[in-house]
C-alpha cells in the first residue's frame, strides 16, 4: 500500500442520531414512512417502562386495561406491515400470535420461539430486502433488558459479496444489513441482530441466521477514524482517505470484513470450541479469538488485494484503523477483550517498527504494514495449533505468556508473577478455573501512555456516536 499523502478532505467529526422523517400522509411503500410504523414506535415505546428486565409486565402492579391496547396496537401494525414483506408473511403471522400468546398468559416472561424459528432472513440475502423484525430481546452493546423492540431493515448483499460468499467464503447463516428505522433499544451502540438475543422458551437447537449492521458499524469507523488520522497528524493513502468519505463503500468493506471474521471462527487449528463466550476462561482469550478472526480475515484481504480486488484493501485499512483507534479506547477497562486485541496489534507494529510516535505525529509503514500484521497472526495460529496437544490451564498460561510479551501486565496482577503464583494445586477442575479466572486483574493489561492520551482526546467523538447510522452521517458531512 503505497503512502500517497493526501490532503484529506474526509467526512467530519460530527454526527447525528437520526429518525425517520415522520408518517406521510397515507399508506407508502417505504416503511419508515408509513403510519402503522409510526403507531407500532409509539406503542413499543409506551411498553418499554412497564417492563421488567425479564420483559414480563407485573400486572399486579399496571392495570391490565393499560397494556392491552399497547399490544393490540402492535400486533394491528404489524398486520398493517406485512403486506410490505411477503417474503416474511409467515414470520410475521407467528409474531401476532406469539403477541397474543404473551396476553394469554398475563404477560409472563415472553416466548416468541415460534415466530423466531419462522424468521429466516439468510434465504432472503437479496441486496436491498426489506424486513420488519419485532421480537422481546436485548441489544448486545445496548440495551441488557429484554425489552419489546421493533426494527425495519434492509439487507445489504451486492453481487460481488455474493460471488465471493458463494465461491469462496461459504457462510450461509450471514448477511450484512442496514437500519431503516428502530425503537431505543436500537439507539444505543449495538449494531448487530443476533437470534440468541430474543426472549424464548427454550434454545433452538442452533441459530441459523445472524446479521451486523453495517452502516452503523462504517459510520462509526468514519467518524472516529477521521478524527484520530487529524489527531494524530497521520498521512494516509489516497484510497485510504476515499474509504472514509464513502458511506456506501465503507459499508460493503463492513460485510467484507463480518463474512470473513464470522466464519473463521469455526475454521484452522482450534484446540477448543471457538466460541467461548459460552465457557468461562480469562478474557485475554475472548481478546485472543476475536483478534484471530480479525487478522486472519486481514490475511484474507491481502490475497485478495493481489488477486485484483480492490475490497481486499479496504478491508486491510478498516480492520487496522478500527483496531488501533478505536477499540482500546471504546468500553470500561473491566476486561475488555475487544480493546485488548487492539492494544495488542498496535504493540507489535510498534515493536516491529512498523508503526512509530514521534514528534507528537502517528506514522505508519505503509510498506511493512501488511507483513508486520501477517506475523502477529502467525504468532496467535501458531499458539491455537500448539494448544491442540496442551492441557486447558497450560493454554490459558501460554496465550498470557504470548500477550505479555507485548503488553505489560498491571503491576498488582497475580498471572504476571508467573504459575507459581497461581492457585494450581486446586484439584476439582471447575475450582481451579473458576479460581485462575478470579485471580484476573479487572485491567490485566492498562492502557499505556499513548491510548490514555488518545482516550482523552476521542472519548468524546465515540461517545457520540451512540445511536448513530449511515443516514444521520451523511446528514450531518452535508
Amino acid at each position: 500500500m503505497q503512502n500517497l499523502s493526501p490532503t484529506l478532505a474526509i467526512a467530519g467529526d460530527a454526527h447525528a442520531t437520526d429518525r425517520a422523517a415522520g408518517p406521510a400522509a397515507g399508506p407508502t411503500d417505504r416503511p419508515a414512512d408509513h403510519p402503522a410504523w409510526s403507531r407500532l414506535k409509539d406503542a413499543v415505546e409506551a411498553l418499554r417502562p412497564l417492563q421488567s428486565k425479564d420483559g414480563s409486565i407485573d400486572l399486579a402492579a399496571v392495570p391490565r386495561p393499560t397494556v392491552d391496547p399497547l399490544v393490540e396496537t402492535v400486533q394491528e401494525a404489524v398486520a398493517e406491515l406485512a403486506p410490505l414483506f411477503p417474503h416474511d408473511a409467515d414470520y410475521l403471522a407467528a409474531v401476532r400470535a406469539d403477541l397474543r400468546k404473551w396476553a394469554d398468559t398475563g404477560y409472563r416472561e415472553p416466548d416468541f420461539l415460534d415466530s423466531l424459528l419462522a424468521f429466516r432472513p439468510n434465504e432472503h440475502r437479496v441486496d436491498g430486502t426489506g424486513h420488519l423484525v419485532v421480537f422481546p430481546m436485548y441489544t448486545q452493546n445496548g440495551n441488557p433488558d429484554r425489552n419489546l423492540e421493533a426494527v425495519l431493515l434492509k439487507v445489504v448483499w451486492p453481487d460481488w459479496i455474493a460471488e465471493l460468499e458463494r465461491t469462496r467464503f461459504d457462510n450461509p447463516g450471514y448477511l450484512g444489513i442496514a437500519f431503516e428505522d428502530f425503537t431505543a433499544g436500537y439507539d444505543t451502540n449495538s449494531a448487530v441482530l443476533f437470534p440468541e438475543t430474543v426472549a424464548v422458551r427454550e434454545a433452538p437447537e442452533r441459530f441459523t441466521w445472524g446479521g451486523i449492521f453495517c452502516d452503523r458499524e462504517a459510520a462509526r469507523f468514519r467518524t472516529v477514524t477521521t478524527s484520530a488520522v487529524r489527531q494524530l497528524g497521520l498521512d494516509i493513502p489516497a484510497d485510504a482517505a476515499g474509504l472514509l468519505r464513502d458511506q456506501d463503500r465503507t459499508q460493503q468493506t463492513f460485510v467484507l470484513w463480518d463474512l470473513v471474521h464470522d466464519r473463521t471462527h469455526s475454521h484452522g487449528d482450534l484446540p477448543f470450541d471457538p466460541f467461548m463466550i459460552k465457557q468461562r476462561s480469562p478474557f485475554w482469550m475472548y481478546g485472543l479469538e476475536e483478534l484471530r478472526c480479525d487478522l486472519n480475515t486481514f490475511k484474507e484481504s491481502v490475497r485478495l488485494e493481489a488477486e485484483g480486488h480492490p475490497q481486499g484493501r479496504d478491508v486491510q485499512y478498516a480492520i487496522l484503523f478500527d483496531r488501533l483507534f478505536r477499540f482500546p479506547v471504546s468500553g470500561d477497562r473491566v476486561r475488555n477483550y475487544d480493546g485488548l486485541g487492539g492494544q495488542l496489534l498496535f504493540a507489535y507494529l510498534h515493536k516491529h517498527d512498523a508503526l512509530r510516535w514521534r514528534d507528537n505525529r502517528l506514522t505508519i509503514d505503509w510498506d511493512r504494514v501488511a507483513d508486520t500484521t501477517n506475523q502477529l497472526c502467525a504468532e496467535i495460529e501458531t499458539l491455537y495449533r500448539e494448544g491442540i496437544d496442551r492441557p486447558k490451564t497450560a493454554h490459558w498460561i501460554a496465550a498470557y505468556q504470548l500477550v505479555s510479551r507485548y503488553l505489560t501486565p498491571h503491576p498488582a496482577s497475580t498471572w504476571a508473577k508467573g504459575p507459581e503464583a497461581l492457585p494450581l494445586d486446586l484439584a476439582d477442575d471447575k475450582a481451579l478455573r473458576k479460581a485462575l479466572c478470579d485471580a484476573v486483574h479487572p485491567d490485566e493489561f492498562p492502557l499505556s501512555m499513548f491510548y490514555e492520551a488518545l482516550a482523552k482526546k476521542l472519548g468524546r467523538v465515540i461517545a457520540g456516536t451512540k445511536g448513530i447510522t449511515g443516514t444521520s452521517t451523511e446528514e450531518a458531512a452535508a
